[in-house]
């Protein structure tokens, strides 16, 4: 299971912590600051992304400017921001990394990664129009086939499984949202 580095310092005063289980009803042990008594929580971090798909069934891939994975290819994803619903984070990281217009469909894939602390949500999402304009993250960005997806270069393990059902699904005609726990 994946662990965070613990907290050292309350971010609120910057007194030290101390690791206890809170005297709340928590059962888990939580960083609580010696200063101000604030309890600190560590949950996992929501990673948003699109499956940008042409009229005519091309599906939009980003080849990766930035660490990890520098130089693979991914769907448009990245880490919801505060302030956002999961989709307008989705709609954002798809603009930001392929700088393609879309119009945001339903949810596809809810994908649990414990390992690094990581859920990712997948949102079916329809391009209108195929120019692209990636920004700083992205080497290139272009439409594939679903036969010249470039499966060994794919960056992440998410997107690999996210691909799959996805043209599963497309082939059976189904529309169903998958929820998916990796290790």
């Amino acid at each position: 299971m994946y662990q965070r580095p613990a907290i050292q310092f309350c971010s609120l005063c910057g007194h030290a912590t101390r690791h206890a289980i809170p005297d709340d009803g928590d059962t888990r042990v939580r960083a609580i600051c010696t200063g101000c008594g604030t309890v600190h929580y560590q949950n996992p971090l929501n990673v948003v992304g699109a499956i940008p798909v042409a009229d005519d069934g091309r599906i939009l891939l980003c080849k990766r400017n930035i660490e990890p994975r520098w130089g693979k290819w991914t769907l448009p994803a990245g880490f919801m921001e505060l302030g956002e619903t999961a989709s307008q984070g989705a709609a954002r990281e798809t603009d930001e990394e392929a700088g393609a217009d879309i119009e945001m469909g339903r949810l596809f894939s809810v994908i649990s990664v414990p390992r690094v602390g990581q859920v990712h949500l997948f949102y079916c999402a329809r391009l209108r129009s195929d120019i692209l304009d990636p920004g700083h993250e992205t080497i290139e960005a272009r439409l594939f086939h679903a036969d010249d997806i470039p499966w060994d270069e794919l960056a992440f393990r998410t997107v690999s499984v996210t691909l799959q059902r996805y043209l599963e699904d497309r082939q059976a005609g189904l529309t169903q949202v998958h929820s998916i726990d990796l290790d």
